[in-house]
């Protein structure tokens, strides 16, 4: 087992400044290389309170900020916009980044594209869901309506 300390909020894992204990193979093929954790000795545990310092001034100030969002991020469903076949299965899947981008496009406001969940792979026409955490304690359900662009 390792001992990591993450840099990045990681599903299932924890949240930035968290240290966790992960099999080796996991930290050493994915997590450091993809920069989403560094690992952890006593000089790294003093980063612990900077990445938790930065980490409050990335989410947003207050929680009656993530409220009015998570209001505006549910009222509707986003509609995105995407090349597909006839048949209705999409060229591809709807990417968290894609869903970031017209979520911005809508005026909705910014959101981070890892800071976005999608339970199943987008690859077809329709309606879908996928959850926004705006904070650690905030989470939006966001409605996504998917189009064939034309």
């Amino acid at each position: 087992m390792s001992k990591l300390i993450l840099t990045s909020e990681v599903t299932g894992l924890g949240s930035p400044g968290d240290v966790v204990d992960v099999k080796n193979g996991y930290a050493r093929n994915f997590l450091i290389p993809q920069g989403f954790a560094i690992a952890w000795s006593k000089g790294a545990e003093k980063q612990v309170d900077s990445i938790k310092a930065s980490r409050a001034a990335k989410e947003l100030a207050t929680l009656e900020e993530a409220q009015a969002l998570k209001a505006k991020l549910e009222s509707a469903p986003v509609k995105l916009a995407v090349k597909a076949g006839t048949e209705g299965r999409l060229f591809g899947s709807v990417k968290t980044a894609d869903i970031a981008a017209a979520v911005k496009a809508a005026g909705l406001g910014d959101i981070d594209k890892r800071s976005i969940e999608i339970s199943a792979p987008v690859k077809s026409l329709g309606k879908h869901d996928a959850t926004v955490r705006l904070r650690s304690d905030v989470l939006a359900a966001l409605t996504l309506d998917v189009v064939a662009a034309k």
